[in-house]
């Protein structure tokens, strides 16, 4: 059974995760859509909600042409295409230029161009630069030399393994970065455990979890080429600044923080620092302010290594669905109630 309040929620927000749950006919046209169209939205008293496409069919309505809604909708269509078109820059041995790569997924450069952008937040050229940049990283701690580890990854020589690198040279990672030494403490908290690791520059990591030895996996996980050394005297204020935010969050800790990511994460991670304590956006609204995908956004916020201090547990899914939180929804949800708690939201 339909709850058609839900519905029309979905219909108004374009709600592409109801696609083939429902489908709406509008009385003025005599078509049906599914709630993702891109159309002018209708009137609320002027539609109707089908849970399937044949029952619209035999009410006498018939399929938009715009959103597909008995086939795949133009977007779907569009995330099979760039994720061809991502395996072939993962599987190509050589450079494939924005042209070659259009010709062979059967779209416009142009047309190619924003689709990869939205869905990714990269261009196909930064895709491929990035992912042969990881395979380099992954050969690193392995190879007889840095040369031998680029050309095993697909570049020239080793000038491009070293052009645009982050704060380690593949040098340094395949050192397993002898030149950077990252401090962490654990602590318990109104969540169960805590774990903070920082630079020189500041936090680069913030974990939640309920054994220690799951806590410290995680973040060898992420900082595999760095040296982890333990000071919980060291970093015990920031620790109790994060635990007093965490018990009112109108105490922000305030705390520098050293942000590793691409640059769409970064862009993504600053718009997550903008959203009030005691509110939440959807993925699809930061999609839009971005100029981005709802898919992409929802990746940067996985993506994110500072919990609480770059507040994801603030972004949900479609009617406040608590979805998508790396340190579980049940985490997500008390960091949402006591916010909403504090604020009187």
């Amino acid at each position: 059974m339909l709850d058609f309040d839900h519905c029309w929620q979905a219909l108004s927000d374009r709600d592409a995760s109801f696609d083939g749950r429902f489908v709406f006919a509008v009385h003025s046209t005599r078509i049906f859509c599914r709630p993702s169209c891109p159309a002018r939205r209708p009137r609320r008293d002027g539609v109707s909600f089908f849970q399937h496409v044949s029952e619209a069919e035999a009410a006498g309505f018939r399929a938009c042409r715009r959103c597909s809604p008995q086939g795949q909708s133009l977007a779907e269509q569009l995330d099979e295409l760039v994720i061809a078109a991502c395996r072939l820059l993962d599987e190509s041995d050589e450079p494939i230029t924005l042209d070659q790569l259009a010709g062979r997924i059967g779209l416009s450069s142009s047309h190619l161009a924003r689709a990869f952008k939205t869905r990714t937040g990269m261009t196909p050229r930064a895709w491929a630069a990035a992912r042969r940049r990881a395979r380099l990283e992954m050969q690193l701690p392995a190879a007889e030399s840095v040369l031998g580890a680029a050309l095993d990854a697909g570049y020239g020589s080793t000038r491009g393994a070293y052009q645009n690198a982050a704060a380690l040279s593949p040098a340094q990672r395949r050192r397993k970065a002898a030149g950077e030494t990252l401090r962490y403490a654990i602590s318990p908290c109104p969540l169960g455990l805590l774990l903070i690791a920082a630079s020189d520059k500041g936090v680069c990591a913030l974990l939640f979890g309920d054994e220690e030895q799951a806590l410290l996996d995680e973040l060898h996980s992420r900082f595999s080429a760095a040296e982890l050394t333990p000071d919980q005297t060291g970093l015990g204020e920031w620790l109790d600044r994060i635990v007093a935010q965490l018990k009112e969050p109108s105490r922000a800790a305030q705390l520098p923080l050293d942000l590793r990511g691409t640059a769409f994460q970064q862009q993504v991670w600053r718009a997550l620092q903008q959203i009030p304590s005691g509110e939440t956006r959807r993925y699809g609204e930061l999609a839009t302010e971005l100029g981005s995908h709802a898919r992409a956004v929802a990746r940067a916020c996985a993506s994110n290594p500072v919990g609480l201090l770059v507040p994801c547990h603030r972004v949900v899914g479609a009617n406040q669905a608590l979805t998508g939180y790396r340190w579980g929804v049940e985490r997500k949800g008390a960091l949402l109630e006591s916010e909403r708690d504090e604020s009187g939201a």
